[in-house]
């Protein structure tokens, strides 16, 4: 049975998100269909512009994504906070840059003498679109709709693109948030499109990665790590850049050599200081995507009120 969104995002259970959207025809997103030897691979290139150019205008942060053959992972981080320090004026440029607005909102703009009612309704109009650029609804409704048409219109078709509406799953906790970024960035390596992260085309991982190479801080309109946060109050993912990386390469090296079984000597430190056995933590990264929910158990039970829940569903991360 399909769930509320109101069951599967509250940002006062919290801000972070895994979601994933597939295609519902045998046609590809992108990558080469060798039945029909069409490829689509330039489509990667309008997910991920379409991608970074909303997380540009909305209030939600990229964390990780990666664009494959049939469908699309990412990471999202709802950030109010951001959303509450807009001025009005910043809320209507950033809602315009993806729609027409009424003539009421034109005549704001140009600076229009308004009535005490028309200000009133502007006002009304104005906290409406400050509320959806936190929507992950929104957020996603405006990329797949744009992808769909594109899509559409290049295969000489109608109809439904996607796979219905996009599957999402609440991050409860740091473990979650870890293992569903490294599970997104190593999608292409799971899949044997790629041998490395750096190698991965059209993942934050890569892009992540070139910036490091660029001497940049992080790249366009990603979420940057800002490291412990007992330790540093910055925006940004509770991690360090390199500890990350790290763990994506450690990760990787497990997951594409198949030795399941066996673990290197050198683990991450980054999985002591989230609590995590080597064997664990890859089960947890192998157990994304399972239920809507995923954290531990104590993670868990205090997010079921914010969810409307009453029972514990999704994957339990069990950790020392």
């Amino acid at each position: 049975m399909t769930k509320a969104r109101s069951s599967l995002i509250s940002i006062d259970a919290t801000p972070y998100y895994h979601c994933v959207s597939r295609c519902v025809r045998r046609s590809f997103l992108c990558g080469y269909d060798s039945d029909s030897q069409q490829s689509y691979e330039h489509r990667r290139g309008w997910i991920e512009k379409r991608l970074l150019a909303l997380a540009d205008a909305f209030c939600i942060d990229v964390c990780a994504y990666a664009i494959m053959s049939n469908h699309y992972h990412v990471v999202l981080h709802i950030n109010v906070d951001r959303a509450k320090s807009l001025s009005e004026r910043a809320v209507v440029e950033r809602w315009l840059a993806f729609h027409r607005g009424p003539a009421l909102i034109q005549r704001f703009l140009q600076g229009d003498t308004l009535s005490e009612a028309e200000i009133e309704r502007c006002s009304e109009i104005i906290e409406e679109w400050r509320e959806r650029l936190t929507s992950i609804s929104w957020f996603m409704r405006l990329l797949n709709q744009h992808i769909a048409a594109k899509a559409n219109k290049e295969d000489k078709c109608t109809g439904h693109f996607w796979e219905g509406r996009f599957k999402s799953q609440a991050l409860l906790d740091e473990k979650a948030l870890a293992a569903a970024m490294a599970y997104v960035d190593l999608n292409p390596v799971r899949a044997a499109i790629a041998d490395t992260p750096e190698t991965s085309d059209h993942t934050s991982v890569k892009a992540r990665i070139e910036s490091l190479k660029n001497e940049d801080i992080t790249p366009p309109h990603l979420f940057p790590f800002a490291g412990n946060p007992r330790e540093n109050m910055s925006e940004g993912l509770p991690f360090r850049l390199m500890d990350y990386l790290e763990l994506v390469d450690w990760t990787g090296r497990q997951c594409r050599e198949g030795k399941r079984g066996h673990i290197d000597g050198r683990e991450p430190d980054i999985l002591k200081r989230l609590g995590f056995a080597s064997a664990e933590w890859l089960e947890a990264y192998a157990r994304v995507e399972k239920g809507s929910l995923i954290g531990t158990e104590l993670s868990m039970r205090a997010a079921l009120g914010s969810l409307g829940r009453k029972r514990l569903c999704g994957y339990r991360i069990v950790c020392n």
